[in-house]
């Protein structure tokens, strides 16, 4: 399907309207307490994270203090998280790393934010948008789901997907659009059972009308006719 202008648009005030307070569900005081709570979502849902972080930041405050924790009483705090091993040695590779290579602050800047240990692309981005407000758009499940099916992109990778979305949406719109579309994912673009009678986007959507089939499943849903505003 080729999507145009306006049918992004349209796309747009949709999302805006289903989901006028997305917003980011880790909860975080700072930047530094940001990254590390996006380290420790790898895996693992944001209301687990949450759980886990309050007990986590109150013994390690800030990232000298997390440089210096023992492995093994941090493998304990954030071992519901999944992965705990390797995201401990992270989390004190990420304390080491901010005080030497940046003074102990979060660096704003995208190339050495996502330098530091257990930040990739995908970590640097969420804390680009949510802690300094820079226009960035991370691809998570969600939103790499929700992006195949409506056939904005067929990119197989979360980066090739984030291009993708990154050259159809203007630059201002990536921060909204990152927390709408994971809404959409989690309320109604559900992996396993979509709720495709309940989509507010159902009618744009190739894989909902049944004219795809599913890119996450392989299967088809029922098929209805697809009409576009305005067409």
């Amino acid at each position: 399907m080729r999507w145009t202008t306006s049918h992004l648009q349209d796309l747009l005030v949709r999302l805006a309207e289903a989901y006028p307070d997305a917003h980011c569900a880790l909860a975080h005081g700072d930047p530094f307490q940001l990254v590390v709570a996006t380290i420790l979502s790898a895996q693992c849902t944001d209301v687990r994270v949450n759980l886990v972080t309050p007990a986590l930041f109150a013994k390690y405050p800030t990232p000298a203090k997390l440089a210096q924790a023992k492995i093994l009483e941090l493998e304990t705090l954030i071992h519901s998280t999944g992965f705990f091993r390797n995201k401990a040695r992270n989390l004190i590779g990420l304390g080491q790393a901010l005080l030497e290579r940046h003074s102990g602050t979060v660096p704003s800047d995208p190339q050495s934010l996502s330098a530091l240990p257990g930040v990739g692309q995908k970590t640097a981005n969420v804390v680009l948008s949510n802690a300094f407000g820079i226009s960035a758009l991370a691809v998570d499940t969600h939103i790499f789901r929700v992006a195949r099916r409506l056939e904005l992109s067929a990119g197989n990778t979360p980066g090739k997907v984030e291009a993708d979305l990154c050259r159809l949406f203007p630059r201002d719109t990536w921060i909204a659009l990152h927390h709408q579309l994971i809404w959409h994912g989690r309320r109604v673009c559900d992996a396993r059972k979509p709720r495709c009678e309940e989509c507010p986007l159902r009618d744009l959507c190739p894989t909902g009308t049944g004219r795809i089939e599913d890119p996450h499943s392989g299967k088809r849903m029922r098929k209805t006719r697809t009409v576009f505003p305005g067409a």
